[in-house]
This record gives C-alpha cells, structure tokens and sequence, in this order.
C-alpha cells in the first residue's frame, strides 16, 4: 500500500489544481485576447479557427509559466511561527517547495518527462531574465509596457505587426495573472491541513 501523501505534497497538488481551474475558469487569457482584438480592431486574429486555438494554447503556457512563478516566488517566502522549530536551510526548503509543485503541475497536465523538463528550462529561463532585469524606482504610466519575460514572449505571439500595442496589453494580462497566483497561493498555504483534510 501506497504511502499517504505528505502534507506538503498535498498542498503542492491543491496549489497546482488551484492555479490551473483558476486559468480556466476566469479566461485569463481568451480574455486577454479578445479584449486585444476588439480594442485595437485586430479581427484578422480570429479569423481561422485553428490559428486561433493554437495561439491560445500557446498563450496559455506561457500565462502558466507566469503562475508557476509567482506562486513559487510566494511559496518560498518563509512563514512566520511564534512555535520554536528546527531551522531548515531556506535554500533547501524552496528547493523542495519547487519540486513538489512542478511534480504536481506535471501531473495534472499529463505532461511527459520530456514537456515537464521543456516546462522547466522555460521557467529557469524567466527566473534569469528577471534576475537581470534593473530596478527602476519610476511608476509605470498605464499605456506603458512592463518589462517581464511574459510580456516580450506574449506581444509577439499576439501580434508582432503591432508589437508595442500588443505589449501594454499583455502587461495588463501579467497584472491580472499575478494577482491570481498571488492569492491563491497565499489562501492555500495559510490554510492548516486539519482544515482541508480532517483528522481519523
């Protein structure tokens, strides 16, 4: 018989299923589209079905890789307990934080070993971009595009004729999807699992 799943790898699993129905049920990024078209009169982008399913799917990964990362980011934060408790290295416990859920979000998906590590590398590759990006104290205006992976990666997938328009947009589908992951994230980890899960 099976082990019982941890409490970690339950809330890793909970937090994975979360983000993904919150993905769809919401419309993030349908959407995020949409709006796009009709703000801007792009209708040309939905004028074949099949292109137009592809690039939602493909948008759609890339709004998961933002998830992904900004529930992690939060994820990894530690959490403040008035109990004394073994120090556990932050390094490490982000370390196991991170594997539980990308198993998990592997999982859920159906990915092979292949997609998960595809999904992986992608993710890496947003966290270093980030990494690098310099900080800058100044507010951005609302017809300005953020400066994040997502919104370089999505404009040209949604319109690469009219990237800068395309941009602003996507920043706004960035603020949104952070939101989301945000609390998410932060409703799932602040619940005990005796709340989720009731004792035998």
């Amino acid at each position: 018989m099976p082990d019982a799943p941890k409490p970690g790898d339950r809330a890793a699993s909970e937090l994975a299923a979360e983000l993904l129905a919150a993905l769809q049920r919401e419309r993030l990024i349908p959407r995020f589209v949409d709006s796009y078209v009709v703000e801007h009169r792009r209708y040309a982008l939905q004028t074949h079905p099949t292109r137009y399913r592809e690039l939602l799917a493909l948008l759609t990964r890339e709004a998961l890789l933002v998830l992904a990362l900004r529930a992690l980011e939060h994820a990894s934060k530690p959490a403040a307990s008035s109990k004394p408790r073994a120090r556990k290295s932050p390094r490490s416990s982000g370390r196991i934080v991170r594997r539980n859920f990308l198993t998990a979000l592997a999982r859920q998906q159906g990915w092979t070993a292949g997609d998960s590590l595809e999904f992986q590398a992608d993710l890496r590759l947003y966290e270093d971009m980030l990494a690098r990006r310099p900080l800058s104290r100044r507010t951005r205006k609302s017809f300005e595009a953020t400066d994040h992976p997502f919104v370089d990666r999505a404009a040209i997938l949604l319109d690469s004729s009219f990237l800068e328009q395309a941009r602003v947009a996507a920043s706004r589908a960035l603020g949104e999807l952070e939101r989301v992951a945000a609390e998410i994230t932060s409703r799932i980890l602040a619940s005990p699992p005796s709340a989720k899960h009731g004792s035998r």
